[in-house]
């Protein structure tokens, strides 16, 4: 399954699956983040957007944004948000170009770490310069290596309904340690709640996790400098339990 028809399946139910996420405090997260590094950014492009959650907030915050996904159904759902000065495209994080610069490029919800090989990650990179303008940001989240060998992933079972649907979703870890990447299986069970009919859907999500000399490594060669990492939403210093971490990256 090529990894645009895994996101086109998953757009049915993404925003059931992550109702109880929240976007507020995330956005405002990464907004302080910005104030902090990059004074004065008005002009934002996000790569992984998904259905738009993050931008839309960001846009009310007084941002141009650019949403740019995978998938055209995440797309598609997006742009029925209709919202003034708000931009979204398909497109793939590591080819897109748009012969546009922005203030801020971020890219969410660990749109990195679904970056499998060497040479897929130093593509983002290199589609991150492109769009950044130089002093911009670069703001990524990612698995972080540490704290998945240390607090290795395991089985876990999500249930949740809307007034349409009632759904499952049981994932299985299959870890790759050689490669620096987990197999995340999910196999889903959709309920609709008018008919009882169910629909099982099967997917395989490959999530990399990384660590700093190898980001280190990547952002330089990509033309960045690392300003600062922490712990994604606690502002702590990563340590062997923090699985997600930021990376704030300056275009030199």
């Amino acid at each position: 399954m090529q990894k645009n028809d895994i996101f086109d399946k998953y757009s049915h139910y993404y925003d059931l699956l992550y109702k109880d996420k929240d976007y507020n405090s995330e956005v405002e997260y990464v907004h302080s983040l910005i104030s902090k590094y990059s004074f004065g950014a008005k002009t934002l492009i996000d790569f992984g957007c998904g259905t738009g959650r993050h931008d839309i907030i960001f846009a009310q915050k007084g941002y141009d944004i650019t949403g740019v996904d995978l998938s055209e159904k995440m797309i598609s759902i997006a742009k029925k948000s209709r919202i003034k000065n708000v931009n979204f495209l398909q497109g793939d994080i590591r080819y897109i170009r748009l012969n546009k610069l922005f203030d801020v490029a971020v890219s969410l919800f660990h749109v990195i770490s679904y970056q499998k090989t060497n040479n897929d990650i130093k593509a983002a990179f290199e589609t991150a310069k492109a769009h950044v303008a130089k002093d911009g940001l670069f703001i990524f989240d990612c698995w972080y290596g540490p704290a998945v060998l240390t607090d290795k992933p395991s089985i876990r079972v999500k249930r949740l309904e809307n007034d349409v649907i009632k759904l499952s979703r049981k994932s299985k870890p299959e870890m790759h340690p050689n490669e620096n990447y987990v197999d995340v299986i999910f196999d889903v069970d959709i309920m609709d709640k008018k008919t009882r009919i169910h629909n099982t859907i099967k997917e395989i999500h490959t999530m990399r996790y990384l660590f700093f000399p190898e980001i280190e490594m990547f952002a330089t060669n990509a033309g960045f400098n690392i300003l600062h990492f922490e712990e994604w939403m606690s502002g702590k210093t990563p340590h062997l339990n923090s699985w997600n971490v930021v990376f704030i990256c300056k275009h030199i």
